[in-house]
This record gives structure tokens, C-alpha cells and sequence, in this order.
């Protein structure tokens, strides 16, 4: 897998704004992990994309100015961790783990508060 090439679709995906394009890099069955989702949707741990389109569009609708700009891509087996800016220049971290048809089914979110 081409983890440059995914990290530079992952953030065009996310400064879209496009649901759709943004969860197609993730399996039926994900499980996504982050504190600003315990925060946004009272659960720290979300299970399916259902779940994961509900809180994000609540927080773009929340954030209409959200965007990402990767700052380092790091590779591992089978995941890669992705680090980046937002708008407000706020580091934050994602770990990926994929599946064997490449899409996500795990993910963890890190933030600086």
C-alpha cells in the first residue's frame, strides 16, 4: 500500500468536506477511538461507519473552517500513523490499522488540547 499517496487523499478528503469521500477510506465495520468524540457525542469509542458519519458531521457542521495539512506520515505493518495541523495550527495525530482490502478498521485520534 501506498501510504504517501493514501495520507495525501486522506487530507483532500477531509478539507472537502465530503462525507462520503472521507468514509470511503473506512471499513463497514470500523472502530474509532478519540477524547474530542467522548467530548462531542458522549462515547470515546465509536463502532461502524454509521456512528462515525453522525459524529462527523457534527463536527464539521460545528467547524466550518476545518482543515488538515499532514505534517509527517509514518509507516508501520498492516497501519501508519498520520500526523498533522488543523486550522488553528493545533497538532494532531491519527492512527490507521488496515484491513486486508486496504480500508480502515481502526483508528485513533490524538489532539493537543
Amino acid at each position: 500500500m501506498d501510504y504517501a499517496a493514501f495520507a495525501i487523499e486522506w487530507e483532500a478528503a477531509w478539507n472537502s468536506h465530503d462525507l462520503d469521500r472521507i468514509l470511503a477510506h473506512y471499513s463497514p465495520e470500523v472502530t474509532f477511538r478519540s477524547q474530542k468524540a467522548m467530548r462531542s457525542v458522549g462515547q470515546g469509542e465509536l463502532r461502524g461507519k454509521d456512528a462515525l458519519r453522525a459524529y462527523w458531521a457534527k463536527a464539521l457542521e460545528a467547524q466550518p473552517d476545518l482543515s488538515f495539512v499532514v505534517v509527517d506520515v509514518l509507516r508501520g505493518y498492516g497501519m501508519l500513523v498520520i500526523t498533522y495541523r488543523n486550522q488553528r495550527n493545533v497538532l494532531a495525530a491519527e492512527t490507521l490499522r488496515f484491513g486486508p482490502d486496504g480500508l480502515v478498521v481502526e483508528a485513533s485520534a490524538c489532539h493537543r488540547d
